[in-house]
C-alpha cells in the first residue's frame, strides 16, 4: 500500500491521529496530514487539493466534525467532493458531535493524557456513556478537565485512545473503516 493522506479540518485532529495511529496502521504504511483552517476551509479546498495530489496509489481519508450539522448530509456533500476529485475510493467520516466525543467515550485515556485522577468513575454516567449524543463536547469535557486546551489535550490523549473503544459509535465506524483501508481487520468491533 502506498501512503494514507489524512485530510482534516483542523490541527487537533492531526496530533490525536499521530498518537493514535502507530497502534493502528502498519508501520511500513506512510501516513500525510493535510490541515485546514477549519470545515469551510476544507470543503472549499478540498477537491483541490485532492485533484493536486500527485502520489501514486496514495488514499485519502477525510474527517471532520459534524458540529451543529446533519451527519448525512454533510457527509455525502463531502463523498459528492471526492468523486469530483476522482478519489472514489475516498474514506470519509464524521465525528458526532467534535473529537471531544471521542475522548469522553474513553476518561480513562483522558486522565492517563492530561493526568486528572477520578475521571473513569464517571463513564458510567449518562452523559458519558453515549457522547456522540451531546451538544458540545468541547464544553463538557473542560468541565470535568479544566486544563484541556484543543491541540495541547489531543496531543496527551490520542496515544491513549483504546481502539476497540465503542462507546462512541463514530469512533468505532472511523477506526473499522480505517482498519478496512488497511486490511488490517479488527478484533473486535
Amino acid at each position: 500500500m502506498s501512503e494514507i493522506v489524512f485530510l482534516l479540518e483542523e490541527r487537533s485532529a492531526e496530533v490525536m491521529l499521530q498518537g493514535l495511529l502507530p497502534r493502528l496502521l502498519p508501520a511500513d504504511v506512510p501516513v500525510r496530514y493535510i490541515v485546514f483552517e477549519g470545515k469551510q476551509d476544507l470543503e472549499r479546498q478540498l477537491v483541490q487539493k485532492m485533484r493536486g495530489y500527485q502520489v501514486p496509489g496514495a488514499r485519502f481519508v477525510v474527517l471532520r466534525d459534524k458540529d451543529a450539522g446533519d451527519c448525512k448530509a454533510i457527509k455525502t456533500q463531502l463523498v459528492s467532493k471526492c468523486h469530483k476529485a476522482e478519489k472514489l475510493d475516498a474514506l470519509v467520516r464524521i465525528a458526532c458531535q467534535e473529537l471531544e466525543s471521542w475522548y469522553l467515550a474513553d476518561l480513562a485515556a483522558v486522565e492517563r493524557g492530561l493526568g486528572i485522577r477520578g475521571l473513569v468513575k464517571l463513564q458510567k454516567k449518562n452523559p458519558y456513556r453515549d457522547p456522540d449524543s451531546l451538544p458540545n463536547p468541547s464544553t463538557k469535557l473542560q468541565l470535568i478537565a479544566s486544563s484541556y486546551q484543543k491541540v495541547g489535550g489531543s496531543r496527551a490523549i490520542g496515544p491513549h485512545l483504546d481502539i476497540d473503544n465503542t462507546r462512541s459509535h463514530s469512533f468505532a465506524v472511523f477506526i473499522a473503516g480505517l482498519r478496512r483501508l488497511t486490511g488490517k481487520q479488527a478484533a473486535r468491533i
